[in-house]
């Protein structure tokens, strides 16, 4: 870890429902991933790189403009949106 950088954009995980899904990745984004949750492991404690990918993606589609602006739009609420930052 470079001197100064102390600090994830994913914070630690909070409990929540959920709902098992099973996705396949590239090696190379395996590889990403298992890095990530090892310096998250150290920041935040002991975590599997799996079980990042649903705070990821939450954080991924709660900034996503194209998206919020789509859903207010149509109408859609995004009550669920960012349940898990």
């Amino acid at each position: 870890m470079s001197r100064g950088v102390s600090r994830l954009s994913l914070g630690a995980l909070p409990r929540a429902e959920s709902v098992r899904l099973t996705v396949t990745v590239p090696m190379e984004l395996k590889a990403k991933l298992d890095a990530y949750a090892e310096v998250h492991s150290r920041l935040h404690g002991p975590v599997e790189a799996a079980a990042l990918i649903p705070h990821m993606l939450a954080a991924f589609i709660a900034r996503d403009r194209g998206f919020k602006a789509l859903m207010s739009t149509t109408g859609t609420k995004q009550n669920d949106i960012g349940a898990f930052r």
